[in-house]
């Protein structure tokens, strides 16, 4: 039998794409071919992929170019970064940097994530009653948050948006996303070496306080400023779409506000943005549900299948603000579950309850099926979204 081939194609923006679903109702543990011909296997099921992200057997460093992540820029002077490694050096940079985002210490933020929200309607409404609310909220949001969080200078917010989009979309060349990561990465050394001279107080001043290795402190800066903007803003864009779109819910969250973190829940599984981060490569012989993986073959969880698992998730294509699915796998799972999770959530919290209150008439200003999905990976979400009141 032929060896199927996946792709991200979504026939409606709705569901993941359309060959994820079918494998998961066909074969949920699979051997694929990738568009760019690569073979791995593919997990779809919600037990199976908590199974394997969660065993020490299966690797994240990428250098291996077996790795379903592996890139070719990543050769083998490449220093792992933190989503990269493996135990011990996962676990002990990890340890070092994770009390910066527990509840308890991201709580201290919320006064200052409000005041940047607001700020950002206040200029929102300020301006024309029809914007693209990617570039006037989705995106300026989250960026202030991480560059605060990081003591990266906001008025470079355009440098590290546009070099982060080019390293993150599916269109750039490899030589494209090789020059971005190098600007980014030039931009983060020259930044960390600023802070080792005149510390401030931000997370990676703190980290070289504490005696971090500066080059371990570079590369946590690089993936947090990347990963600390682009994927929220691509939920903020999901959420209000959908919820411009789909009436009954904006009115039941307007109507009883206290189901916001429920519906922050229920969307982030809902859509599950990153497509096919859940890569990883066996080290050993594995069994998994009776199929055997074998040392040195790619494995994808496919998390966007798994958290449409009907056994898991009662009328899983349904969206159900009073769900609190909390056992989701958007943030991964295992040693490597989001380090910014919480964060996320509180951004999408007050975001989604000031935006309702604050701008109550908020509509879109394009027919739905007009809006343009990210429909290539890794990550989905929207080009564009535009709004009007």
């Amino acid at each position: 039998m032929a060896t199927p081939t996946i792709s991200l194609d979504r026939p409606d923006p709705y569901q993941p794409p359309q060959s994820h679903l079918q494998l998961q109702s066909d074969a949920p543990i699979s051997w694929v071919r990738l568009p760019d011909g690569r073979q791995l296997w593919v997990l779809t099921r919600h037990e199976d992929v908590r199974t394997m992200l969660g065993d020490k057997r299966f690797s994240s460093d990428r250098r291996d170019p077996r790795h379903p992540s592996h890139t070719p820029y990543m050769g083998p002077d490449h220093r792992p970064q933190l989503i990269e490694m493996d135990p011990p050096d996962h676990t002990e940079l990890r340890r070092s940097v994770v009390g910066e985002f527990t509840v308890a210490r991201l709580a201290a933020w919320r006064p200052r994530i409000q005041e940047i929200v607001d700020e950002a309607i206040d200029a929102l409404l300020a301006g024309p009653r029809e914007v693209d609310l990617v570039e006037a909220l989705s995106l300026p949001v989250p960026s202030k948050v991480i560059s605060e969080l990081l003591g990266v200078p906001y008025v470079d917010h355009d440098f590290f948006q546009e070099n982060s989009a080019d390293f993150s979309r599916a269109d750039t060349t490899q030589e494209e996303k090789a020059a971005a990561v190098g600007n980014l990465k030039t931009y983060i050394n020259g930044l960390v070496d600023e802070k080792a001279k005149s510390p401030g107080d931000d997370l990676l001043s703190r980290q070289l306080a504490a005696g971090g290795d500066p080059e371990a402190v570079r590369g946590l800066g690089f993936l947090l400023l990347i990963a600390g903007h682009e994927t929220t803003a691509n939920m903020i864009s999901l959420s209000v779409a959908t919820l411009l779109d789909k009436r009954e819910h904006l009115a039941a969250l307007r109507d009883n506000p206290s189901i916001t973190l429920g519906a922050v829940e229920e969307l982030l599984r809902y859509f599950t943005i990153a497509e096919i981060g859940a890569g990883r490569l066996a080290l050993e012989d594995v069994e998994i549900a009776g199929t055997l993986i074998r040392a040195g073959e790619g494995v994808i969880g496919l998390t966007n299948t798994a958290n449409r698992d009907a056994s898991v998730f009662p009328a899983p294509d349904e969206i159900d603000f009073t769900r609190m699915a909390r056992n989701h796998l958007a943030f991964g799972f295992g040693p490597h579950q989001c380090l910014g999770q919480n964060l996320a959530r509180l951004e999408l919290e007050i975001v989604l309850a000031t935006l309702l209150r604050r701008v109550p008439s908020l509509r879109l200003a394009v027919p739905f099926e007009e809006i343009p999905f990210k429909v290539q990976g890794p990550n989905y979400g929207v080009h564009e979204l535009k709004v009007a009141w």
